[in-house]
C-alpha cells in the first residue's frame, strides 16, 4: 500500500505548478503528477500576456453570429470545425444561452476579479521565488486597422474601468511615429498600462524549480486513471501504481473532463480550445512592447530571448495534426501591420488545448459531491494571467482559510 500524500496535485501547466507552491506556502505537503512532463501543454506555448484587459468573455452578445460565419472560413480566428461532435455542439448551445449582456458582464466582473488579484500578486511571486521568466510590465497594445473594430473595443473600456482596469486610446498616426515597427494604416490603439508579459516556459520551468526547492515531489510520466474518495481521503489509480492523498486538486486543464469522468466527478461543461504560435529569432525591428492585432486577432510578443505570434480558437475536439493554414494566418496576419511580421530563424511551430468553460469563466474548488476532490481548471486563454491569483484562492479554500477574493463566481457547484 502507498504512503499517504498530504496534497497530490494532478496536472504540471501553469495552475497546477502555481497552485502547488501556493500549498507548500501553506504549509501543506504537495506530490504533483503528471502524464508527461512539465509545462508541455498550453503553458509551454501562449504568447506569455499578463492581461487584466482581458476580462471580457468570450460569451459576449453578437458572439453566436460570427462563429456560424466563421464555420466557413478554415483560419478564421474563432473556427468550430464542422463534424458530428454531440458534447461540443451541447456546449455550443449552453455558450451561445449566456452571449447575452447580464451574462457577459457578470463573467466580465468574475474574471476581472481573479485577473487583478494574479496580476497584484505575479511580481511578488517573481521577486519572492526568484523567478527568471522575463518578467517586464511594458503594458499591451490593441492595434487597429478599421474605425469599426476599434469603436468595438472602446465600447467595453468604460465597464473595464469600473472594474479597476484603466485605459488609453491612442491615435494611429502618433502610435507609429513613436513604434516604428507597424506600417501606416493605423487608425488607433488601445493601450492597457496594467498589462504585463514574461516568457511562459521559463515561467512555468520556474515554478516547477520553486516547488522542488520547497519540498515538493514532481513525478513526470504518471497518468492518473482514476480517483476514489475512501472516507478520509483519495485512493488515485495511476500508470505507476495506486497513490493516497489527504486532497487531490485537480488542475489538468483541457483534460480535466476526462479526469473527472473516470473520476465520477460532475460533468464538466469545458471543451478543448486549440491555439498556435510560432516562435522565432527575434527580428532586428520587433515592437517594443506586446501588441495585439485587433482585426486578425495576432498577438504578438517581443523577449530578449525571442518573438512569437500566437493567439486563435480552434474547436477541433483533441485532434493531434498541426493545421498548416492557421499557422500561415498568424504570419499573414501580421504582415498587414509588421514591417518585419517574422524573425529570421523560426524556432519552433506550436499548439496546444485550453480549457474553454462554457462561462469563459475558471472552475475553482471543491468538486461536488466531494469532501477530498479539488478543481481548478476552465482559464481558457489566461492560465498563465490568472495563474498567481487562482493558485492562491485554492491554498486557501484546501486550508479552510478565508479566501483573499470571492469564490462564489468560480465555484464548481454553479454547474451542479
Amino acid at each position: 500500500m502507498s504512503e499517504r500524500d498530504d496534497v497530490l496535485v494532478v496536472g504540471g501547466g501553469v495552475i497546477g505548478l502555481a497552485s502547488a507552491l501556493a500549498l507548500l506556502d501553506a504549509g501543506r505537503g504537495v506530490r504533483l503528477l503528471d502524464a508527461g512532463t512539465v509545462g508541455c501543454g498550453s503553458s509551454h506555448g501562449n504568447c506569455g500576456t499578463i492581461t487584466p484587459s482581458h476580462a471580457a468573455p468570450l460569451a459576449a452578445p453578437g458572439k453566436i453570429g460570427k462563429a456560424v460565419h466563421w464555420m466557413l472560413t478554415p483560419d478564421a480566428p474563432f473556427y468550430v470545425k464542422p463534424r458530428f461532435d454531440p458534447a461540443l455542439w451541447q456546449w455550443l448551445l449552453r455558450f451561445a444561452s449566456r452571449c447575452n449582456s447580464r451574462d457577459w458582464r457578470a463573467a466580465m466582473v468574475a474574471r476581472a476579479s481573479i485577473l487583478l488579484e494574479s496580476r497584484a500578486q505575479l511580481p511578488q511571486w517573481v521577486e519572492r521565488y526568484g523567478l527568471q521568466c522575463e518578467y517586464a510590465e511594458q503594458g499591451v497594445d490593441y492595434v487597429f486597422r478599421t474605425e469599426r473594430e476599434l469603436a468595438h473595443l472602446a465600447a467595453e473600456l468604460p465597464p473595464l474601468a469600473e472594474l479597476g482596469i484603466a485605459s488609453e486610446i491612442i491615435d494611429g498616426a502618433t502610435y507609429v511615429r513613436n513604434e516604428p515597427a507597424l506600417r501606416d494604416g493605423v487608425v488607433g490603439v488601445v493601450r492597457f498600462r496594467g498589462d504585463a508579459r514574461l516568457r511562459p516556459d521559463r515561467y512555468v520551468a520556474e515554478l516547477a524549480r520553486a516547488v522542488r526547492e520547497a519540498g515538493g515531489s514532481i513525478e513526470q510520466h504518471c497518468e492518473v486513471k482514476g480517483l476514489v474518495d475512501d472516507g478520509d481521503g483519495m485512493r488515485v489509480a495511476t500508470s505507476q501504481g495506486e497513490r493516497l492523498a489527504r486532497d487531490v486538486v485537480i488542475a489538468t486543464g483541457a483534460w480535466s473532463p476526462l479526469l473527472a469522468k473516470t473520476a465520477g466527478l460532475s460533468k464538466l461543461p469545458i471543451q478543448p480550445g486549440k491555439g498556435y504560435s510560432i516562435t522565432y529569432d527575434r527580428p532586428a525591428l520587433a515592437p517594443k512592447q506586446p501588441v495585439v492585432l485587433y482585426e486578425r486577432s495576432v498577438c504578438v510578443t517581443t523577449w530578449d530571448s525571442g518573438y512569437r505570434l500566437g493567439s486563435t480558437m480552434e474547436f477541433s475536439g483533441y485532434d493531434t495534426s498541426l493545421n498548416r493554414r492557421r499557422l500561415d494566418a498568424l504570419e499573414r496576419g501580421a504582415r498587414e501591420y509588421l514591417h518585419e511580421p517574422v524573425g529570421p530563424v523560426k524556432r519552433e511551430e506550436w499548439f496546444g488545448w485550453r480549457p474553454i468553460c462554457v462561462d469563459d469563466v475558471p472552475i475553482i474548488g471543491r468538486a461536488p459531491g466531494h469532501r477530498h476532490a479539488w478543481l481548478a481548471t476552465g482559464h481558457g486563454m489566461l492560465g498563465v494571467s490568472m495563474s498567481t491569483g487562482t493558485a492562491q484562492l485554492v491554498a486557501d479554500l484546501v486550508c479552510a482559510r478565508t479566501p483573499r477574493i470571492d469564490p462564489l463566481p468560480y465555484s464548481p457547484q454553479r454547474f451542479a
